[in-house]
């Protein structure tokens, strides 16, 4: 699945690091998520868009 969220997360200046703690997952689940290479469930999705401040809808591509 594609998503925005590299282009969200460097726009408010967050390091994969950071918005892997602000949505409470692993750095590793924020490098899989950006790759494509992990379909997140609906709760870590809602979260990680909470977190840049914008919506499932905005931030990936269906």
């Amino acid at each position: 699945m594609k998503n925005k969220i590299k282009e969200f997360r460097r726009k408010l200046g967050f390091t994969q690091e950071d918005l892997a703690r602000r949505a409470g997952v692993r750095r590793e689940t924020i490098v899989f998520l950006e790759a494509g290479k992990y379909n997140p469930s609906l709760q870590l999705a809602h979260d990680v868009a909470r977190v840049l401040k914008t919506t499932i809808d905005e931030l990936f591509v269906f």
